[in-house]
């Protein structure tokens, strides 16, 4: 009768309680070196020098034993008011904060001294420490990760996203820094200052390839999401593809692709269309002269050993993108990650919010996940019909679709914009609009907004420079373009399987 009273408890759905290591297998005791934590606790309360030797390795959760974490956090404290760390100005601490009794009084601090002779071996004994500290808490993580696992209400999708962040946190050391100082931040900020002097291109970040845009954002930045948006047939994949292509084949620097509209398949005959300069139609149809296939070969040479990377998932999850971020980037393969586009993407779990709150906790995740890595995210985005209402169909902020935090969340945010296709045949200031499409930057959280003009290349859905300098008020002169620059050396190509049932092509743009 019991056991089935306890398989109903068990069903029933309860707050999990955290994994503590008296929850852990019986008889196994947890990694632990308090020999070691006695040494390095003993040198600190000999040599102050000890501590600025451990500071950066150590914290007080390191520590297996409660009272060493205690006395830990008391030196901690004293450093950072810069008061002398001794036996006595210790003691005094703990007795201040009312812990002193707790971890054995004023004797245990003296015999703490006792156990080491000198602080030689501080730091080879407080990496240890780290160790055992990074292996008990891999021990909870797991134990964690198969609590969940039996439990039949976890979502796999969330279970994973947190079992690999707290995975990824375990690798990247452990120890964060809850502060930086001026001192640090100035040093930083004067290196990264002297490098963009001494870059004669004056681009920081990663090239875009269009001069004029590259002249205004220095690159696209480390840490920002860029939003990319647009309605319907302005363009915005053919735009992000000519944006890989200067990336990795100009510029040699790794890129990642994830489309949620497009296959592979497609995406790569679009990039091959606008490097061989063969219409898609031809490539489709195979009805090539012989001449147009030695083209073919002769010009996707640079594009082959790209290193493009392209996941066409369809439906992908914000869990899911993050997770293959994580471990392009930990591998070392990616300096910017693309998302083609942000409201075809899903939370993913049982989350049954509206769509406005879906699209709020997508674009709030895309910009950790840039920051976490530190590579810039560009994620394309739809715009409401608003547009079509206005005379001069140019976007603004306001049409962003679905969310307003798109706008909140993102460090830039551009819109695509071909009045040819409306049927305006010329700009505010007379220049003709054939084969002409505008890149307003309406946000820029770090520089200018303005409008930059680019060449739109119909037949081969392609975006380059202009070859032209157009006539623009001077508050504009600084958003022209100049030529466009030099070839780089290239890395590998690699495509995933496609995993959507496309038939053919989608809309040209």
């Amino acid at each position: 009768m019991n056991e089935f009273k306890n398989i109903g408890n068990r069903e029933r759905k309860r707050a999990k309680p955290p994994v503590t290591f008296d929850m852990l297998e019986h008889g196994k005791l947890p990694p632990q070196a308090l020999d070691l934590e006695e040494a390095v606790l003993g040198s600190i309360l000999l040599e102050r020098e000890a501590l600025n030797t451990v500071v950066d390795i150590l914290q007080a959760e390191s520590f297996y034993k409660d009272s060493h974490k205690i006395i830990y956090e008391a030196i901690h404290n004293l450093f950072k008011r810069s008061e002398p760390i001794d036996i006595l100005t210790v003691t005094q601490e703990l007795k201040k904060t009312g812990y002193l009794e707790a971890i054995g009084g004023a004797y245990y601090i003296t015999q703490l001294t006792n156990r080491v002779a000198s602080s030689a071996n501080v730091e080879f004994h407080a990496r240890i420490i780290s160790q055992k500290y990074i292996q008990r808490e891999l021990i909870k993580i797991s134990s964690e990760i198969i609590r969940d696992a039996y439990d039949e209400t976890t979502d796999v999708l969330e279970l994973m996203d947190n079992a690999e962040t707290k995975l990824f946190s375990v690798t990247e050391g452990n120890i964060s820094k809850t502060f930086l100082n001026m001192p640090a931040l100035i040093l930083q900020a004067i290196k990264q200052i002297e490098a963009a002097k001494s870059n004669e291109s004056n681009i920081v970040g990663v090239p875009s390839g269009f001069t004029a845009l590259d002249r205004v954002t220095s690159g696209w930045q480390p840490s920002d999401l860029i939003i990319i948006a647009a309605r319907p047939a302005m363009g915005k994949t053919a735009f992000v593809l000519s944006l890989v292509r200067n990336i990795s084949v100009q510029f040699g620097k790794p890129a990642a692709i994830f489309s949620l509209e497009m296959s592979s398949l497609q995406l790569v005959t679009r990039l091959i269309s606008a490097e061989s300069e063969l219409t898609s139609e031809k490539l489709r149809s195979g009805n090539l002269a012989a001449h147009e296939m030695e083209q073919l070969h002769a010009k996707i040479g640079g594009l082959s050993e790209a290193p493009i990377f392209i996941d066409d998932t369809p439906a992908l999850s914000i869990f899911e993108l993050r997770a293959k971020a994580r471990r392009l980037k930990a591998q070392g393969k990616i300096e910017i990650l693309i998302v083609d586009y942000l409201q075809l993407m899903t939370v993913g779990g049982d989350n049954r919010g509206n769509r406005e709150q879906e699209i709020s906790q997508i674009s709030r995740s895309l910009k950790s996940i840039a920051k976490e890595l530190n590579i810039p995210v560009i994620a394309l985005s739809q715009l409401n019909r608003s547009v079509e209402s206005r005379q001069d169909k140019k976007p603004i902020l306001s049409d962003l679709r679905e969310s307003g935090s798109i706008e909140q969340d993102a460090d830039m945010v551009l819109f695509l914009h071909r009045p040819e296709y409306y049927g305006l045949t010329e700009d505010e200031n007379g220049n003709p609009t054939h084969g002409v499409a505008n890149i307003i930057i309406a946000k820029h959280r770090n520089g200018g907004t303005g409008t930059i003009n680019v060449k739109f290349i119909n037949h081969l859905a392609k975006f380059t420079d202009l070859d032209f300098e157009p006539s623009t008020n001077a508050a504009a002169d600084a958003f022209s373009p100049m030529s466009p620059s030099t070839n780089f050396d290239t890395d590998h190509t690699i495509t995933r399987p496609s995993k959507m049932n496309d038939d053919s092509l989608n809309d040209a743009f």
